[in-house]
Order: structure tokens, then sequence, then C-alpha cells
């Protein structure tokens, strides 16, 4: 085991070389493998929540792979800003099928179509009555349009474009939600892990896609068997992003992103312009084309996002819905300012006696990626990690094709950056790097 320590991730990894490793994993024998959606309700701050997970696991279940440590390798994976579970599947389907992994790929609170089976969200995110398409938390229940009024922010229209929002009004069910989804997600998190991924049997390697980054980073110090972060164009703690992108998020935390094909255009821009050069704007109508029809290709997914206060951690909004959480509740002053605190953490590490350190992360950014660039990790992400005391083992390793949108094939990588991504993890779990040193 002593060598097995030795071992290091590749800083760099040349699109020669990921085509090589991607045709040795995509070469693999497939184990066959079942998955299996539940939906569980759990109880956070005196309201119901319906969340569903799927459970990707081999079919013959004594087959599951043991990592360095000698424990199960399980996964729990996130999506990122605007899917569900589905979201995941070309990344989840592809370890379970060629390394036999058991993986738990949960949906966020609100995010499940609980109302068919299918989870296909019926329609577009804006109605022509001028509604939108709003969470459903708890099945059978519905927020009503009277419960928010539809507000268009510009105030990001260099990034974003003009965003619709559906703002929750004081009083309704839906600003309540609004208020305590934050630990509703802590709890439906820790929830899946002690029951699907239980420490007795199994080491939990996290993955969240983009938004789902900061939730994952935050789970690693509230599961005692998480073992490490396993990235590919994720995000990381909160705080850290706000520091990415440069700018603070100021909105209310009872506001409701309504997404529209703008949330791909902002992402094709950029990846057109690295890929592409200035020659790319030259064919901005077919730019445009292929934009609107990824867009009604997504539109069975969620495509609505409250989720920014925590992203960014945005403070202001993290304390105001714990406040608003308090007032229902009729906390007293002391609980409120635990409640507080709670939500303050979710932006950033923790710290302090008898707190669980964090433990070893692998992030890997793609060479058109808009936000995750080598300049923004080397200057800020990596100095920020090490910035941590105590400061985790990290490492990154630049990928030299793809985007944001890693899963996208290109000649010679038939799923895109997927296989040779889950190789790196493959080796990093069973050669030793996310043991203690």
């Amino acid at each position: 085991m002593s060598n097995n320590t030795k071992w290091v991730p590749p800083t760099a990894l040349d699109k020669k070389a990921l085509i090589e490793i991607s045709d040795e994993v995509l070469g693999r024998a497939d184990i066959p493998f079942n998955e299996t959606e539940h939906i569980f309700r759990i109880s956070a701050l005196e309201m119901d929540w319906d969340v569903g997970v799927m459970i990707y696991e081999p079919e013959d279940q004594n087959s599951i792979p043991r990592g360095a440590d000698g424990k199960k390798i399980g996964m729990f994976v996130l999506a990122g800003g605007s899917g569900d579970y589905r979201a995941m599947e070309q990344l989840t389907r592809l370890i379970t099928r060629k390394f036999g992994y058991r993986i738990a790929t949960m949906t966020y609170p609100g995010r499940l179509y609980l109302s068919d089976p299918s989870r296909n969200w019926p329609g577009d995110t804006i109605k022509q009555d001028g509604s939108v398409r709003t969470p459903i938390w708890l099945n059978n229940e519905f927020v009503q349009p009277d419960e928010y009024e539809v507000k268009v922010d510009e105030s990001l229209r260099s990034r974003y474009g003009r965003r619709m929002v559906a703002r929750a009004k004081p009083g309704t069910r839906f600003y309540d939600r609004m208020a305590a989804w934050p630990l509703a997600f802590e709890e439906a998190m820790k929830t899946v892990c002690r029951v699907h991924l239980p420490k007795n049997e199994y080491s939990i390697y996290v993955h969240g896609h983009s938004t789902g980054g900061p939730f994952v980073h935050l789970l690693t110090q509230r599961v005692e068997n998480i073992q490490g972060v396993v990235g590919i164009e994720n995000s990381p703690f909160g705080y850290m992003f706000q520091r990415m992108v440069g700018y603070e998020w100021q909105g209310p935390f009872n506001d409701l992103l309504i997404r529209t094909w703008r949330d791909i255009a902002r992402y094709r821009g950029a990846e057109i312009r690295s890929e592409e050069g200035e020659n790319g704007l030259m064919r901005l109508p077919w730019i445009i084309e292929d934009v609107m029809e990824d867009w009604e290709k997504t539109l069975g997914q969620p495509q609505f996002k409250a989720e920014y206060p925590l992203h960014y951690a945005a403070d202001h909004a993290l304390e105001a819905a714990a406040r608003a959480a308090a007032k229902r509740l009729q906390m007293n002053e002391k609980d409120t300012s635990t409640l507080i605190s709670r939500y303050l953490g979710y932006g950033r590490e923790l710290s302090g006696e008898n707190v669980k350190p964090v433990p070893p992360i692998l992030l890997s950014i793609c060479k058109h990626s808009r936000d995750h660039t080598e300049e923004v990790y080397e200057n800020i992400v990596l100095p920020m990690f090490a910035a941590m005391k105590p400061s985790p083992k990290v490492r990154l390793t630049k990928l030299g094709t793809g985007s944001h949108h890693y899963e996208y094939p290109e000649e010679g990588l038939p799923e895109g950056l997927v296989a040779p991504i889950i190789n790196v993890w493959h080796q990093a779990i069973n050669k030793g790097y996310f043991l203690n040193d």
C-alpha cells in the first residue's frame, strides 16, 4: 500500500491521450447492471419533502469492487443547475457498466416531476398565460400563480441576458419552501448516503457537476464515510465560486430563476470563441439555430433554479432565508442564530474542534470551459484550497479538449470526456490517492 499512496494524477491530458484512454475504457467488458428509482420523504423545518434518487448497481452486488481502503466503492452524484438525475445518466451508467460501482444520483428537492413516471416536465418553462414552471417539493403540492410575481432581471445581463424569475410572495407556501429548501437539501443528501451507501460497507466518492459542486463539497464534512471529491467541471465551495466569476450574487432568496434558451447561449458563445476564435461569430445565425434546437431537446428537464444563494455563498440571501424559516416556526433568538449559522456554513468549509477535515479532492477542467479556466484555477481556486486550515490534498488535471458539457461527443471521443475521466477517477480510488498520507 505504501507504493499506492505515491500515485499522482496527470497534470494534463492532450486529446490523443484522452482518445487512447477512452478506447481502453470503452473496450472493457460490460457489467450487467440495474437502475432503480426511489422516492423518499423527509421532514425538515416542520415541512415534508419528497425527493428522488436513482441507484445504479451491478446485477451481482457481490461484484462491487473495493478501493485501496478495502471498502466497497460507492458514489454520490448531483446534476448541475437545471437537471434531475437523468442529466447524469451518461456518466453514471458508464461507470457502473465498466467499473461496477454502486452510484446514488439524487435529484435536487423540487426538481423531480413527480406527476408522471417518465419524469418529463411538460410544455415550456414560460406558459402562454404568463405563469411559469415551478418546483414540486411534495407530491400533489403545486405552486399556484398567485403565490409569485414574475420579474425580469437585467442586473447581470452581460452574463445571463434578461433573466426571468418567479419571486415568491411572503406568506405563501412557496415563500416558506424557498426559505427552507437549503436545510432540506442537506438532510436529503445525508439520508441518501446513510440509506444507500452505509458507512459500514462503503467509501463514498462525490461528484457534482457545475452547481452540484458546492453541494457535494459541503457534504464531504457532514458524512463520515465520504473519502473525497472526483470532479470534472464542478464548482468548488460557494465562496470560491463567487471569487471565480468575480462578483457577488445580489438576488433575494425567494427568487426562482426560470431558465430559457439564454442559459444554453451563455455557454455556447464562450465555447465557440475558445474553439473557433473570432471567425466563429461569422456563423452566428447557425449558432443561434443550434441553441434553439438544443433548448427544445432539454425542455423535459426541470430548467428552473433556486440554488444561487448557496452556489455563490450569498450570505445576505442565506441569512434572510434562515430568518424567514425561523420566523415561521416562531424560534427564539438562540435557535434563530443557530439556524443562521447553519445556513451560512453551507457556503464554505467548516472549521473548529471535532470537525471532519475536507478530504482529498481531484479536479479536472476542460479546454473550452467558460468559467473553469486554467488561469482561474491557478490564481484563485487552488490557492484558496491551500489557505484552508488544515488544507486538503487537491490536484488538478487539465484536459486538452471539451467544454463545460463534457459529455458531448467529438471525433475520437464517442462518449465525450466521460470515458477518460472516469478512468482517472478509477485509478485514483484504487491506487491510494484518497488515503490519508
